[in-house]
């Protein structure tokens, strides 16, 4: 499993090839929370207090993520800047990491984390803000769900890179997601 998340202004090294989370990034991104701040601090930086108030929780639960965040290396500190009060302000931005590792070997909280954040997410945007949908049912063996996430992950790697090109274009999130139903 890959969380879609393009790299933003910093580019990865190894980019255009997945690498295996660390414990440290895996733990990181087990939790809905981080995974939406991951996503806010994306194409944007926000302050902690920007995003407590995006999130709708306080402040000090927000520092708690973002320095779990940080401390793996998905979150990194931006230059201070003079907030419109006048006080100094410490925004965060993504590194953008996040679309190049591997999770595939997550059965824990950090497999569902983006599923939970993306529903939320969903639910904050409404059904009107949906642009694509494909519901489907396939027979597949293991080898069968391996190519076809190989082939839809190369297509989505490919707007990935080039995702820069189009930043005068509306924003668009998106989830890839196969799963075994329950008695099957």
């Amino acid at each position: 499993m890959v969380e879609l998340e393009n790299g933003g202004d910093t580019v990865p090294a190894g980019r255009g090839r997945r690498r295996p989370a660390t414990v440290r990034e895996a733990k990181a991104l087990a939790h809905p929370l981080r995974v939406r701040i991951l996503r806010l601090c994306l194409h944007r930086e926000l302050t902690n207090k920007e995003l407590a108030d995006r999130l709708d929780t306080t402040p000090g639960t927000v520092l708690y993520h973002v320095r779990q965040l940080v401390d793996a290396g998905l979150l990194t500190a931006a230059p201070v800047r003079t907030g419109d009060s006048g006080a100094l302000e410490k925004p965060y931005r993504s590194t953008g990491q996040t679309w190049w590792l591997s999770l595939a070997d997550a059965q824990d909280e950090s497999a569902a984390a983006p599923l939970a954040a993306f529903q939320e997410e969903l639910g904050e945007a409404g059904p009107e803000s949906v642009r694509a949908f494909s519901r489907f049912v396939l027979h597949l063996s293991d080898e069968d769900v391996a190519e076809l996430d190989r082939r839809i992950v190369a297509v989505l790697d490919e707007f990935v890179a080039t995702d820069d090109e189009r930043r005068d274009q509306p924003l668009c999130g998106g989830l890839f997601v196969l799963h075994r139903p329950a008695g099957s």
